[in-house]
């Protein structure tokens, strides 16, 4: 059996002016990078009207099997297409950390990959490294700042900085460092570095509209705390300019193709947990303005990608909000959450299937509660039983709702043509207004209790007094947040 690499390779590619074509799309309105990648320019926006349904893929919790959600949101995409509907997938660029970590390439898999697979997978067009840049001579600035006190009383605690360095490697030992060692080489203190994904600037680049949104936002950073506990922001620095000119291509969406040569729109790779877990809001608004169709991956669980989706990109204008969710659940999946060991899953074990399915149940109950029809894709691994995945189906259907069994792992898309039939149908029903967990304006400590009730069936929250403290410094600070009043604090804030 040949395995994904194997199967890429094996891909005859279309030259991506052919791709572009296919989206009616002019000679100067993309920039190519090599034969099969191009950048989109924003300007596309500009002479077209929304018009694509959205369809968003989330899945079950995770688990160290993996559920094949930008798999099947590949296969989707595709079959959508085959049913004649005019479809474009939009995905997050994959992290080289994960890429070369225990997770590895997150282009699909099987006949349901984008291409080119390896470049996608490593160094793509540049996007993340350019973000890394930013990052850094952000990091660098405040340190010249802090080392010199140029007209920026930081506070004489170590901790007065909060904006710390990346690295787009799994590289633990830098998590936490010492710098400044040395003659002349700054105050010596503790810092650390996160993966480049988990970058504030990357969430930031996934929800800024436009490069004069993208310089606004960069500049309400929050960097250091000052000795009055006041938020220092890189405004301050004037960087916002030097990290925008490091931005300026990698604010243009990636076009690419898939393995049955229809067009993927790749661009930012947030992380769920930290961030809203999607990719950029640029790309979607965009595809949105080119198809019949869009399909949305957002990443994780419906817990964190799904909901950040409905209650934080959504919101933005300009960005499409879901007209239909598909939850990708596996039967292996369900075994482990019914307590089967991760050496075991490949075993047939329905009683383990039937004792996981609640995990299943309470993610289609959250997805449903946004006012949204849901269907399950049941995502077929070679290991399954038919029984297996005949029983995932119909636990689905004894609680009302709709189940399909997924092969676009070696069938591609024809495999999810049942799927992207209903999807479609139901993406075009009359739903009324998005139920949302919370409001914009809410206190932060209402979000949280909403969505721990709501979301995960908590009875109620405790905030102990030092988190209290903190939480209403932060809603000091966004209130003083020029043209940002009234937006969710989560990128603004994070690390304070």
């Amino acid at each position: 059996m040949k395995g994904d690499i194997e199967i890429a390779e094996s891909a005859n590619l279309m030259p991506i002016d052919e791709i572009a074509s296919m989206l009616g799309l002019k000679p100067d309105e993309i920039e190519h990078y090599g034969t099969y990648k191009a950048k989109m320019n924003l300007e596309i926006r500009n002479s077209r009207e929304p018009k694509a349904k959205a369809i968003l893929v989330t899945a079950m919790t995770p688990t160290p099997a993996g559920e094949g959600k930008t798999t099947i949101s590949i296969g989707l995409a595709d079959a959508l297409n085959s049913i004649g509907k005019k479809t474009i997938v939009t995905l997050r660029q994959p992290s080289l950390g994960p890429v070369f970590g225990v997770k590895g390439g997150a282009t699909g898999a099987g006949y349901s990959q984008v291409l080119p697979m390896t470049d996608i997978n490593l160094h793509f067009t540049g996007d993340i490294h350019a973000i890394g840049a930013a990052h850094n001579l952000l990091a660098a600035m405040v340190d010249n700042f802090y080392s010199r006190n140029e007209g920026v009383s930081f506070c004489t605690l170590p901790r007065g900085i909060v904006w710390n360095r990346t690295v787009d490697m799994n590289d633990r030992v830098l998590r936490n460092i010492v710098i400044g060692l040395g003659d002349e080489n700054g105050q010596v203190r503790q810092s650390d570095f996160e993966i480049t994904a988990a970058s504030e600037i990357m969430a930031i680049l996934g929800l800024a509209y436009d490069i004069d949104d993208l310089k606004q936002r960069l500049g309400k950073i929050i960097v250091a705390i000052n000795e009055s506990g006041k938020p220092i922001h890189a405004e301050l620095l004037k960087a916002q300019g030097a990290m925008t000119i490091l931005l300026k291509d990698a604010i243009k969406p990636n076009l690419v193709q898939t393995m049955k040569g229809n067009p993927a729109i790749i661009h930012t790779g947030p992380f769920a947990n930290i961030a809203h877990g999607t990719n950029s809001l640029i790309s979607m608004d965009i595809a949105r303005r080119l198809a019949d169709a869009i399909v949305i991956e957002s990443g994780f669980g419906s817990d964190l990608g799904g909901e950040k989706f409905f209650d934080l990109v959504s919101r933005r204008e300009n960005a499409p909000t879901p007209d239909a969710v598909v939850i990708v659940a596996t039967a292996k999946a369900l075994k482990n959450h019914g307590g089967v060991g991760a050496h075991l899953l490949n075993e047939p074990n329905i009683k383990a299937i039937e004792n996981g399915f609640p995990n299943l149940q309470k993610h289609i109950e959250n997805m449903k509660s946004f006012n949204r029809p849901v269907l399950v894709a049941i995502n077929r691994f070679q290991s399954d039983t038919q029984e297996e995945l005949e029983t995932v189906a119909r636990l689905v259907s004894s609680i009302g709702e709709k189940a399909f069994i997924a092969d676009v792992w070696s069938r591609d898309g024809t495999g999810a043509e049942e799927l992207a039939k209903y999807a479609w149908d139901s993406a075009n029903e009359n739903h009324g207004n998005v139920n949302y967990v919370y409001g914009p304006k809410d206190p932060i400590i209402d979000k949280v209790e909403k969505i721990a009730t709501r979301i995960y069936g908590s009875a109620e929250v405790h905030f102990p007094r030092a988190v209290r403290k903190k939480i209403k410094s932060m809603e000091e600070w966004i209130c003083r947040v020029p043209n940002l009043h009234g937006e969710n604090p989560i990128f603004l804030v994070r690390r304070c």
